[in-house]
């Protein structure tokens, strides 16, 4: 096993741009040939309480050039009294091998919060065309009173 401990990189800005500096440093990473994965754990200084799994997923890929591994988010510990949370994630070459290791429930978990994620991107663009159809249908709806008044 390979190990390599206390690299140091700062983030200034990144996909969310929270507006402050945000560091990542690599508590350890330790390639397991056995379960043919690297398991890396990372503080991210100054992100207590704002960093979700998948924009801790998107640092590490970039951080460590990952775009065509697997990342899999197996905790965010965020420490008590400080700003730091500590990460532990799997890197899996193919996805039918950390399909095959992990627990399906953590990849549900994913898939869920990534549709959540892509609805409220989609809601915003399909909310205007909703409001001027619901203007519509109350329109709509205060002519079928008249009608049936008058069908009597």
């Amino acid at each position: 096993m390979k190990q390599t401990v206390g690299s140091i990189k700062v983030y200034m800005k990144y996909l969310k741009d929270f507006g402050y500096m945000s560091i990542i440093e690599t508590v350890t990473d330790v390639d397991n040939t056995f379960l043919s994965r690297r398991e890396l754990t990372c503080n991210f200084a100054g992100l207590a309480g704002k960093l979700k799994k998948l924009e801790a997923i998107d640092m590490i890929t970039k951080e460590f050039k990952l775009d065509d591994k697997v990342v899999i988010p197996m905790r965010l510990k965020t420490h008590v009294g400080k700003p730091i949370v500590t990460g532990t994630f799997y890197v899996y070459d193919d996805d039918g091998l950390a399909k095959k290791h992990i627990n399906p429930t953590i990849f549900s978990r994913l898939e869920k919060t990534k549709a959540k994620q892509a609805e409220a991107q989609e809601v915003p663009a399909e909310e205007t065309p909703a409001d001027d159809t619901k203007v519509n249908a109350e329109d709509s709806s205060i002519e079928e009173p008249k009608k049936e008044e008058k069908s009597e």
